[in-house]
């Protein structure tokens, strides 16, 4: 575990950049958020604080503390999982909305929020099969530890999409015209070259976890085709309901 012993301070980079993509999403309307939102953020900044410290206690000779918080660590990663899937009626409601209003929405049509849902479920799916590893592996120290790491990575894209939508619209207004995935293609394009420099760093680059974080991030490309197939929008439309 020598290699992980600075591990803590790369992962505090990850953290800001996901709490610098949310804040004004977040923070600029706090307000008028819902509570089912409130609860999603904090329990995802909680989980990238976990990535943060854990490693910490894990490589300076406190892993009596490790596993102690670790276990409440699994708690706050079913927490992630099930309030991401708990909160996807929303995208569903956004669908109609989108439909019924669409200038209130302006560049983002219905097939936006259709695409979103599919990625999210792909998302959430993979970060709780890498959680899931990291627990068989828990005697692996090598392998727990990278796997948790990729979580970061599998579940950064929406905040950090965002926050590159606000600088967009911020830059070009909100128009109907707007190309919003431009900024979520910026987005994933980021965060894969986060995951290949970490990887790289800590000598990572042909684990398991790596290949299936930088596919998730380029399958989250395709929001846009996925979003507009008739057939995904039937299956959403009758297993989610808004």
């Amino acid at each position: 575990m020598e290699k992980y012993k600075n591990l803590h301070k790369w992962m505090i980079i990850p953290m800001l950049i996901m709490q610098l993509g949310i804040f004004m999403d977040y923070w600029g309307d706090f307000s008028s958020n819902a509570w089912s939102i409130h609860i999603h953020y904090w329990v995802g900044s909680i989980w990238y604080l976990f990535l943060i410290f854990q490693p910490y206690y894990a490589t300076h000779k406190n892993l009596s503390k490790h596993r102690t918080y670790g276990i409440i660590g699994m708690f706050v990663a079913g927490g992630v999982g099930i309030g991401a899937i708990s909160m996807m009626y929303r995208d569903i409601n956004l669908v109609q909305l989108a439909m019924d209003n669409p200038d209130r929405f302006g560049p983002f049509k219905p097939w936006f929020f259709y695409g979103i849902a599919v990625v999210e479920i792909v998302m959430i799916s993979t970060f709780m099969i890498a959680v899931i590893k990291s627990i068989i592996l828990r005697k692996d120290l090598e392998n727990h530890a990278w796997w948790l790491i990729s979580t970061v990575f599998i579940i950064m894209m929406p905040a950090l999409g965002r926050g590159y939508q606000f600088v967009q619209i911020a830059i070009y207004g909100f128009e109907p015209d707007l190309n919003v995935m431009l900024a979520l293609y910026l987005a994933c394009l980021t965060i894969i070259i986060l995951t290949i420099v970490t990887a790289k760093i800590f000598d990572n680059l042909k684990h398991p976890a790596t290949f299936i974080t930088i596919g998730v991030n380029i399958f989250n490309c395709f929001i846009e085709p996925l979003g507009k197939s008739n057939t995904i929008q039937s299956i959403l439309d009758s297993v989610i309901k808004g």
